[in-house]
């Protein structure tokens, strides 16, 4: 959808939520570099030059997003530092004759990526795979960025980043076992591996006296495993993870990294993310995400699509609706029934000829997956 027409059918009362995963990983900045130290993004963002982060930040002030979960935003101790340098060097800066945008909040918090277990994972312990509780060349790495023009309600935030994958009921570790059938995790990790491969984060906003929840997450890639399918059983999980926080009938097993038990116990919100699922296509367990979608409390009628999916898999049935240039719908943002009325959704991704096409002209310079935004208005009801 074209930028002018993304602008002009949006009211003052309206809020754009959207959800980007921008690519702003160590491997991804460094390019060929074998060797990531998590200093990756900092450098990167020292100097106002880097052209990812320019088209990042170009496509940020073309949508305008009110509130943006940003995936792939590398965390570190200096986090301070990297959000005041994304702000004043990208955001602040007209990229491509856009007009700057501001966004005087934000919201992260650490991740399981890249951060040692201290225990073996494998219960072979001669398996090659890292003795850590996500994916990552280091703690931190793959993290999650919100910005909001709206404050974050800082006493009621929810992290569940140290929510032990045992303690759902019915969950899939169990299911993860070799062709012999013996189990793929060890012992210790059964016990003690944690449930989310980054987090899972409910960060309250305060929007003119109301409160909208944005619900982020960044699931595993239900793929790069083996036979015993770790990371697909881990996907379906931490979606649906989700699926019982959000049900008032199910057992509220949840417990917060402040040990705050219970679900979701507020009114209106946002699930934001790159789940890494699809109902229709993938090697996903399509059984979380089609549940997610067909949710009592979550309103999914509006689907996002765009003409530059359609053009980029002309063939496909789904390709509108396609967020990754590697054919799938794996971004979401989905608002609750209660409380919001959706009016209109989109994805940027300009087709060939089309306002701001020039953006994804150079694959290197700009993410694999696309900005998936959604206009809504705070009801009372």
């Amino acid at each position: 959808m074209l930028s002018e027409l993304m602008l002009s059918n949006r009211t003052h009362s309206m809020v754009r939520v959207a959800c980007f995963n921008a690519s702003l990983e160590a491997g991804r900045l460094a390019g060929k570099k074998s060797q990531l130290n998590g200093d990756e993004l900092s450098m990167a963002l020292a100097t106002p030059e880097h052209p990812l982060l320019k088209n990042t930040a170009a496509i940020i002030q073309a949508v305008r997003p009110d509130i943006l979960l940003i995936n792939e935003f590398d965390f570190a101790a200096d986090y301070h530092r990297r959000i005041a340098d994304f702000q004043r060097h990208y955001l602040s800066v007209p990229q491509c004759n856009k007009p700057p945008i501001e966004y005087p909040f934000s919201f992260t918090a650490p991740v399981n990526t890249g951060l040692a277990t201290g225990f073996n994972v494998a219960a072979d312990k001669n398996s090659r795979l890292a003795n850590t509780y996500g994916h990552g060349a280091f703690a931190g790495h793959y993290g999650m960025l919100l910005l909001s023009r709206f404050p974050v309600i800082d006493g009621q935030v929810r992290t569940f980043q140290k929510f032990l994958w045992r303690d759902m009921p019915g969950n899939l570790l169990q299911s993860v076992r070799l062709p012999d059938g013996s189990a793929f995790y060890s012992d210790d990790a059964q016990q003690r591996l944690r449930l989310s491969s980054k987090s899972h984060w409910d960060i309250p906003l305060d929007i003119n006296g109301e409160t909208l929840h944005v619900l982020a997450s960044h699931p595993t890639p239900p793929v790069f495993d083996g036979t015993e399918r770790r990371n697909r059983a881990r996907n379906h999980d931490e979606i649906r993870f989700w699926l019982d926080y959000l049900d008032p009938g199910s057992p509220h097993y949840h417990y917060d990294d402040c040990g705050q038990a219970g679900g979701f116990d507020g009114k209106r919100f946002v699930l934001l993310g790159d789940l890494n699922s699809s109902p229709d296509e993938g090697d996903s367990d399509k059984h979380a995400i089609t549940r997610l979608l067909a949710h009592s409390a979550i309103n999914s009628e509006l689907l996002p699509v765009s003409d530059g999916g359609l053009q980029h898999s002309p063939n496909n049935p789904y390709a509108k609706s396609h967020t990754a240039i590697w054919r799938m719908r794996a971004d979401y943002v989905l608002p609750s029934k209660c409380g919001i009325r959706p009016y209109q959704a989109g994805l940027f991704w300009p087709s060939a000829g089309q306002v701001d096409c020039e953006l994804f002209a150079d694959e290197q310079a700009v993410s694999d997956h696309r900005l998936v935004w959604i206009d809504l208005e705070l009801t009372r009801s």
